[in-house]
């Protein structure tokens, strides 16, 4: 077991902010840059003078993003924060994807009023196989970074674990908005929990990072790190925080479990359709927190939809440029002719096939067999809301029986399956 080794820590630097490097109108671009559709940038004027003495000295800056591989997938809300790792790995700054194997091991507790169940060490290796592979649809792998904060959380040992705890109070704990809600209602917290924001702010100290992203839920322990630098004798980090990704419904975050979420593995007829589904007054947000357009070719394309062009048409360009970072080019056009094609009340061309046996069927069973609705619940949902089509004929009857025979069978605008009932 090893404790923090004080000496290897560098020793104090001279503060970036303190120093007189020019303020080009380069530097102040990638600072505007930075700032495109973040919550909050802390601190502003410590991160343009790290921005001009980069720029000065042609040193790049570490830039830093944390994920707990908690899920084996990731959807659109994760890529908010990857999308600005790429913005600033274009200016030429070092990204360093960050892996919280050992974190994960905790449980991060932000924004939960119940104590987090520790995944086990394979559930988090089975989940981080599928982490960097999807991020690197974004990320320029070459440009990237990749760490595992196994690799000096723990080396720790007892005695390390100790002296970091000692650098960080109770109270200041306590500040924390989640602890203290929890606290002040009687609802146990586990002192493990402690020392999530103690180890990822410890990341930041091991890794000498320049700035840290994170969603707004993550602003506390974005700061202890930042006050971690401070105690090792570390210039601080800035932090930048990045807006929660609302999702279709127009109301929550984007969540696999509100089920309002486009996953980035989904296939391309799928993504275009929700895309082109959220309402126009949204569409902004996802074209300035999800595209890679400037914000100029973004204001542009909202004054031609404010002097009359049709929203959807800058839906389908938004729907384009997504299907085709996830797919490809030919697959977001492929996407745009089917859904052209069901708009007009056709059935697309290139539909899965499937061959069922015990007929006659429920047609709600038959709709759960093929994988159109989750249960049968939903199915009859379907059904009563005008949702299913048989042959392009919309069914009302939620007791119809299907007989043998061949048929294409449709549950809502998007999904369609070609049956061979038997």
């Amino acid at each position: 077991m090893t404790s923090i080794n004080t000496s290897e820590i560098p020793e104090a630097k001279v503060s970036a902010h303190s120093q007189k490097y020019p303020i080009t109108p380069e530097v102040q671009a990638a600072f505007e840059q930075t700032k495109r559709g973040c919550e909050e940038l802390l601190v502003e004027s410590e991160w343009l003078a790290k921005l001009a003495k980069s720029a000065a000295t042609k040193t790049p800056l570490r830039i830093k993003l944390g994920l707990d591989p908690t899920a084996p997938d990731i959807h659109l809300g994760h890529t908010v924060v990857l999308n600005k790792l790429r913005q600033l790995q274009d200016l030429g700054h070092t990204v360093i994807f960050l892996i919280g194997d050992f974190t994960s091991l905790i449980g991060d507790p932000s924004g939960r009023n119940l104590t987090r169940p520790p995944l086990t060490k394979e559930e988090i290796a089975l989940n981080a196989q599928t982490y960097y592979r999807q991020a690197s649809l974004i990320l320029d792998p070459e440009k990237t970074e990749i760490r595992y904060n196994s690799e000096w959380s723990e080396p720790l040992g007892a005695s390390g674990m100790i002296q970091l705890a000692s650098k960080y109070t109770v109270a200041r704990m306590l500040e924390r908005d989640d602890f203290t809600k929890r606290f002040k209602s009687g609802v146990s917290i586990s002192v493990h929990e402690f020392l999530y924001p103690l180890m990822q702010g410890y990341d930041s100290v091991a890794l000498r990072s320049d700035l840290e992203l994170g969603g707004t839920d993550q602003k506390f322990n974005l700061l202890v790190g930042r006050e971690l630098q401070k105690e090792y004798g570390q210039e601080p980090q800035c932090i930048l925080t990045m807006p929660l990704l609302v999702g279709l419904d127009g109301v929550d975050k984007m969540s696999k479990s509100k089920g309002n979420y486009i996953g980035i593995s989904e296939n391309p007829g799928d993504m275009f359709g929700k895309l082109l589904s959220i309402s126009d007054e949204l569409m902004w947000s996802y074209f300035t927190l999800l595209s890679f357009k400037s914000m100029q070719e973004i204001e542009a394309l909202k004054n031609e939809v404010a002097g009359g062009r049709n929203p959807k048409d800058a839906k389908v360009i938004l729907a384009q440029e997504i299907v085709t970072r996830f797919h490809s080019r030919a697959d977001a056009d492929k996407a745009l002719e089917d859904f052209n094609h069901r708009a007009k009340g056709g059935i697309p061309d290139d539909i899965p096939e499937l061959t069922l046996t015990g007929a006659p069927i429920g047609l709600a069973q038959l709709i759960k067999q093929a994988n159109l609705a989750p249960s049968t619940t939903e199915a009859y949902r379907n059904i009563d809301q005008g949702g299913v089509k048989i042959d392009g004929i919309q069914v009302s009857d939620r007791t119809l029986k299907l007989d043998p025979g061949t048929f294409i069978l449709q549950v809502g605008k998007r999904k369609f399956v070609k049956i061979h009932l038997s």
